[in-house]
């Protein structure tokens, strides 16, 4: 074994141990080390026993034994911990070192915590790192953004780890400076958000409208997973609804209705509010979440409020076949919304962000890897300028071919009084994005009459500015020309 490491890691946890086994299992030396000091004796003796690990029971120890420019790696709890250990390492730490954060960090933080280490003289990386437990181990994918400056002396690490799409390409390239990484990882786990909850009105269709059995479900689940629906989260809803409780019931229908979140859907929501940016299906998971955790309040509601009794009296299977088609069009509705996000974001914050690149980064390893992030590569490489994904050919006719099925689904799920709320804002965006003209003309109006907030006219330049006096009663003063 080296005597020095080629990477240290603090923080033992399910994520951090089996990333460390992932970095030393591609050949190099990891240094390890956690806050309470027996994770690490543990670690050595268990599952790192005989490899190559160096143990450190205090961070001097650890940030001695790593090979300068030192790298630095911390999956901790996101918050005050990542800056508690930030002012720790930065005394032990020479000029050029780098300390890198791995945690699910709301990317302002990022953008703050680069700025201050490297005015310390060290270099801060803000990474992305997605596919669970498994992923860890076995081949996450990695986001990395923060000082340019690091990207070359973590690069061959970072890609040995990560995982590979079948060409051997990594899922994992630079994203951009600052707090890019973590804002593509932030807008990645809200599109999350959004394809868990298109799955599960699926699943609460065929359920309540339809009647059909989990085992009945699973053999959906496992046909969809055969088609353009192809993705890791059809496939794990598969091995759900087919596992079964010690009663040999499915145990997924004895676990209560109440969804957990730990931020980062509802930091995408809020980055597309302070945006302008319209990610009405994120916003309805989010949503969704929050609805489903007032449980107790629901259960009084629904012996209270009356609503019509669902009963399918149609064709069952092409109604699964209109709910894989709306399953599809949803899912590319997320990824222009989440798209036009990072472009947004992009903008503000000058980051050169690879659109293309980061549909690949996400293709393998990560939570919301499928085979339809292959063709969004595709459309970025054919136009790098893209503005919307929509506006590409094939996901121009993708779904406009899903629209009619995904018409009916939502239609029916109304009718029969069953909640679709990311099926049908999806929809509804696409029917917004793709109308010339909207009812806004009567909302400036509006907001002219009641606040004097002026609005501009079709048959005038862009840019200028009218006020009407509507009552005759106000005066000729507007909102721009006045603070209230």
């Amino acid at each position: 074994m080296k005597k020095l490491a080629d990477i240290g890691l603090i923080g033992l946890a399910v994520m951090g141990e089996n990333f460390v086994l992932n970095m030393e299992s591609k050949g190099f030396t990891v240094a390890v080390f956690n806050r309470t000091t027996n994770k690490v004796d543990n670690f050595m003796n268990a599952r790192g026993k005989g490899k190559n690990f160096i143990g450190a029971h205090s961070l001097e120890e650890f940030v001695n034994s790593i090979e300068r420019p030192r790298k630095v790696m911390m999956l901790v709890k996101a918050g005050k911990p990542v800056d508690d250990f930030i002012e720790k390492l930065i005394p032990l730490m020479d000029k050029g070192d780098v300390i890198i954060d791995g945690g699910n960090s709301h990317y302002p933080d990022t953008i703050r915590r680069t700025k201050y280490v490297e005015s310390k003289g060290l270099l801060f990386v803000g990474t992305g790192v997605s596919g669970g437990e498994e992923g860890a181990l076995k081949g996450p994918s990695l986001m990395p953004g923060g000082s340019p400056a690091a990207w070359p002396l973590i690069k061959e690490i970072f890609q040995a780890a990560s995982a590979k799409v079948e060409d051997g390409s990594p899922c994992c390239e630079w994203v951009g400076e600052n707090g890019a990484g973590h804002f593509v990882k932030m807008v990645h786990n809200g599109i999350e958000y959004g394809d868990i909850q298109i799955i599960c009105e699926a699943y609460h269709l065929m359920k309540v409208l339809l009647g059909i059995s989990d085992d009945e479900m699973t053999n959906v689940f496992t046909e969809w997973n055969k088609g353009k629906l192809d993705s890791y989260l059809i496939e794990i809803t598969k091995d759900i609804l087919a596992y079964k409780d010690t009663d040999s019931q499915p145990l997924v229908e004895k676990i209560l209705d109440t969804a957990g979140q730990k931020g980062t859907g509802k930091w995408t929501g809020i980055a597309a509010l302070d945006k302008g940016i319209p990610l009405t299906l994120i916003g309805e998971a989010v949503f969704s979440r929050c609805l489903s955790a007032q449980k107790d309040l629901r259960v009084k509601a629904s012996k209270f409020l009356t609503g019509p009794t669902p009963a399918f009296k149609g064709d069952k299977k092409q109604f699964i076949n209109d709910l894989e088609d709306a399953l599809y069009g949803a899912k590319i509705i997320s990824y222009a919304q989440g798209y036009n996000l990072m472009m947004a974001a992009a903008e503000e914050y000058k980051w050169n962000l690879n659109y293309g690149g980061i549909a690949l980064m996400w293709r393998g390893g990560c939570i919301i890897r499928s085979a339809f992030l292959g063709d969004i590569k595709k459309a970025f490489d054919k136009n790098p300028s893209l503005e919307n994904i929509l506006l590409d050919p094939f996901f121009k006719e993708q779904v406009e071919k899903a629209q009619s099925g995904w018409r009916r689904v939502c239609a029916t799920a109304i009718e029969n009084g069953i909640p679709v709320p990311a099926l049908t804002s999806a929809l509804c965006y696409f029917d917004g994005f793709r109308t010339e003209r909207m009812p806004a003309n009567l909302l400036q109006a509006q907001r002219d009459y009641f606040g004097a907030h002026t609005y501009e006219r079709i048959d005038q330049p862009r840019g200028k500015f009218f006020h009407t006096n509507w009552t005759g009663h106000g005066g000729n003063t507007a909102s721009t020309t006045y603070i209230a």
